[in-house]
């Protein structure tokens, strides 16, 4: 075990409302218990579910006060020893119950991983809950499989980048979605298509996909319908509308959004892929603890490329 002092500075709010209801604040250091980790928190990635538990979204099912993040990377400072790990070990994973917008944060063993060592803290932070869900709409719910065609909407996102990249590194022909601006970014990335979402559908492309990823909330999507074959499944990972009745007529299946536990065996592949160059996190940008506001302003504008990281001091 390190030296792990008994207060830590961290980001914490204790009403919903806006990014100013975070604070910066001294709060007592979590303690693991058993099958838990310790992590000295190093970075800590941001996702849509942060800003809207913070905006009172989600209702208050996370009590307050509360801390935000859940996918953290940084070093062992102690527990794991029963899952392997040690202190000093440099990690990346996710947390059971947000709070990684922290100098220390808890994390089960069962959801963290070795962090390879040519990928920085800021990269890992960034890949957990994006890539696991990327992966498990693609080819635990989607089933996707070389050869096939699958529709990514918001692929220039966190979820959607990563998405097109593992698409494209089991073989399988991808339709990227996003703003025109995001065009030239897309194609570098490997989509054999592209589709600025608001223009629609094109029609050469009605029809074509066995599997359509979704990843952006709200509004009428049911253009994406018209994008698959018949037998096809569209594979929603945030909450938003996708007509029953039109589903029915098609011949498609719409399945419900679900929230996949993060594994261990899952972000260790994840890990292989990225030291290995098969797969790459874009940043978006990278903001100091004391300016998470900031950070959940970017993501709260839905115009961020890539991911959206929290670095925490190391000393």
């Amino acid at each position: 075990m390190t030296n792990v002092p008994e207060k830590m500075k961290a980001i914490r709010y204790s009403a919903y409302g806006g990014p100013d209801v975070l604070r910066l604040e001294e709060v007592p250091v979590p303690a693991p218990g058993e099958g838990e980790v310790l992590v000295r928190v190093r970075a800590a990635g941001v996702n849509p579910g942060d800003w809207q538990i913070r905006s009172g979204f989600a209702g208050d099912r996370f009590g307050l006060p509360y801390i935000p993040g859940w996918d953290v990377a940084g070093i062992v400072a102690a527990g794991g020893e029963a899952a392997g790990f040690r202190p000093g070990d440099e990690v990346f994973g996710m947390t059971a119950n947000s709070g990684g917008c922290a100098e220390y944060a808890v994390v089960p063993a069962g959801q963290l991983a070795r962090k390879p060592a040519a990928v920085s803290f800021v990269e890992a932070a960034a890949l957990s809950q994006s890539g696991n869900t990327a992966w498990h709409a693609l080819f635990e719910q989607g089933r996707l499989k070389a050869g096939q065609t699958v529709l990514i909407n918001g692929a220039a996102g966190g979820v959607g980048h990563l998405a097109v990249q593992l698409a494209r590194w089991i073989g399988a022909r991808v339709i990227g979605t996003a703003s025109a601006r995001n065009e030239a970014y897309l194609r570098e990335l490997g989509v054999d298509a592209f589709v600025d979402y608001t223009a629609g559908l094109p029609a050469e492309l009605a029809g074509s996909a066995d599997l359509v990823l979704d990843t952006n909330a709200g509004g009428d999507r049911d253009w994406l319908i018209d994008a698959l074959k018949p037998g096809g499944r569209l594979v929603p990972i945030a909450f938003g509308s996708h007509s029953a009745d039109k589903a029915a007529k098609a011949g498609v299946e719409v399945q419900d959004v679900q929230f996949p536990p993060v594994t261990a065996a899952v972000l260790e592949e994840l890990a292989r892929l990225v030291g290995e160059g098969r797969l790459r996190v874009t940043i978006d940008s990278v903001f100091p603890l004391e300016e998470t506001a900031k950070a959940h302003e970017r993501s709260e504008s839905r115009r961020a490329r890539g991911k959206i990281v929290i670095r925490v001091p190391s000393e």
